[in-house]
């Protein structure tokens, strides 16, 4: 029989990822091309899991306890999030192609395996409040529960990243005949650029 606390754990888990950010927007927009959406949806599910994992183990407490480390994640997030920020608005000015049938995006260079992972991955680690909501917040909650009760919970919150990334990036596919055309991918990734400087912007506002 399931623990409550397992749907717990899934319910705060839900609401804390489904928050439109700089890695939602990643993973649908490889979701939409069709590219490498399961070594995506992967990583970010692993770095969710590994996360949760730690926050309920108690590693939220330590966190809070060097807020430097913090402060370092913060102005390298902010520092990432400009710089894929321009790559974005560089695609939107110049036009990147349009979606054929078969999934390709023409006039596109194509993105390899592992710099969509990579990719992926920083969009993941160099966020700041993954380790203040997933670790401290979620990991702090989950740790309270006794005993196999943190197990459950923790449980819970991952198979809720788990199922939010996998219908996120396999569902996107729906999306792509409105990207059969190249407006349709300049506006996206205008709108991506937009995001992600607005979203380093915040990250610096916090520091200064």
């Amino acid at each position: 029989m399931i623990d409550p606390a397992f749907w717990r754990g899934m319910a705060l888990g839900a609401s804390l990822i489904m928050a439109i950010g700089a890695q939602n927007a990643f993973v649908l927009r490889q979701g939409i091309l069709k590219r490498h959406v399961g070594i995506v949806v992967t990583v970010c599910a692993v770095c969710d899991m590994v996360l949760i994992a730690a926050g309920v183990a108690g590693m939220g407490g330590l966190i809070a306890a060097y807020p430097a480390f913090i402060t370092i994640v913060t102005w390298g997030g902010a520092a990432f999030l400009f710089l894929y920020g321009l790559r974005a608005w560089r695609a939107a000015f110049r036009g990147a192609g349009v979606l054929q049938a078969d999934g390709s995006r023409a006039a596109t260079q194509e993105m390899s395996w592992q710099r969509a992972a990579v990719l992926v991955l920083m969009l993941s680690i160099l966020n700041p409040h993954v380790y203040l909501d997933t670790v401290i917040l979620l990991g702090g909650i989950g740790a309270r529960e006794a005993a196999p009760g943190n197990v459950w919970f923790a449980g819970g919150a991952m198979m809720a990243s788990v199922l939010w990334f996998a219908a996120l990036g396999y569902g996107a596919r729906l999306l792509a005949p409105l990207f059969s055309r190249a407006r349709a991918w300049q506006i996206l990734d205008g709108i991506v650029g937009l995001m992600m400087w607005g979203l380093c912007a915040g990250l610096v506002a916090q520091q200064v």
